[in-house]
């Protein structure tokens, strides 16, 4: 049901972007955005991974660097049946993780140094497992382009908004006063909550393909609940931004006062994220 809802959801991002296409340059717009949604696709499958790396200053850790670290991801990835990806580790206090790679055999997943401090082997091995669900279902690449295509989508009703300010477009132009209001401001928020949509319904399946591959969901549900508290107390990440929050396993600008529930969150609710993966132990007979 999830990944049905995750594809009727791009498709609707992928009609909104053409849709203001036509609203902004009538059949040739449409077919410019259309063009830019394709080639941001490609950008995105290609280059996503090493861009958000560079961009957390991830430094790539071998075996022999971090032996702990490196042997809960090449037992968990051979859980799941998928290559083993790089290993980086970021430095800051606060604790938190994500994945990133156009498909398994180009994946990396990253931690922070707070979350191997906060966290013990069993709930970093949740962490990484849920992580490694989102290789396996290729959530990543999702996750990105969704991003892409709002953001180039806020930015066309910024261009369109400017233009009316300066003068340079008329309120008759392409649909009158209502086709310029819908542009600037419906289309933005359509498009945010529409990739807000899709990330949260990829992080209940990572979640529950995580709790498969580390073998206890329980552990995850606690390293949520340690994360869930930092990100809440503490300030957040430094290098911490809207357009990478969904990556993680908690959105890492939690306790900004930026960060809405609900319906403009990049993250399911993590009491009800928790209250799922218990009821997915209690099926598995692990917990009473």
């Amino acid at each position: 049901m999830n990944i049905f809802k995750t594809v009727i959801l791009m498709a609707m991002l992928t009609g909104l972007m053409v849709a203001i296409g036509g609203a902004v340059g009538d059949s040739p717009g449409a077919m410019i955005m259309l063009v830019i949604a394709i080639g941001m696709n490609f950008a995105s499958y290609w280059f996503s991974d090493s861009v958000v790396l560079k961009s957390y200053d991830a430094r790539e850790v071998t075996e022999s660097d971090a032996p702990q670290l490196y042997g809960i991801v090449a037992r968990l990835a051979a859980n799941a049946k998928l290559p083993m990806p790089r290993v980086y580790i970021i430095n800051t206090e606060v604790p938190n993780a994500f994945a990133t790679g156009r498909n398994p055999d180009h994946a990396a997943v990253a931690v922070t140094t707070g979350l191997m401090k906060a966290l013990d082997e069993n709930e970093i091995s949740g962490v990484l497992g849920h992580e490694l669900a989102h290789v396996k279902h290729r959530d990543i690449l999702t996750g990105t382009i969704a991003a892409s295509m709002a953001g180039v989508i806020s930015m066309v009703a910024n261009i369109v908004q400017w233009g009316a300010i300066l003068g340079t477009r008329s309120d008759d132009e392409r649909g009158g006063i209502i086709g310029f209001l819908v542009t600037v401001i419906v289309a933005p928020i359509a498009a945010t909550l529409i990739q807000m949509a899709i990330s949260r319904s990829r992080e209940f399946d990572a979640d529950k393909t995580g709790g498969e591959i580390c073998g206890n969901p329980m552990y995850l549900a606690r390293a949520l609940e340690k994360i869930e508290y930092y990100a809440k107390t503490y300030a957040p990440m430094p290098q911490a931004g809207t357009a990478t929050a969904h990556m993680f396993i908690i959105n890492p600008l939690e306790n900004s006062k930026k960060a809405l529930k609900n319906l403009f969150s990049t993250h399911p609710d993590t009491d009800e994220r928790i209250a799922h993966l218990r009821e997915q132990a209690r099926e598995m007979h692990l917990l009473a």
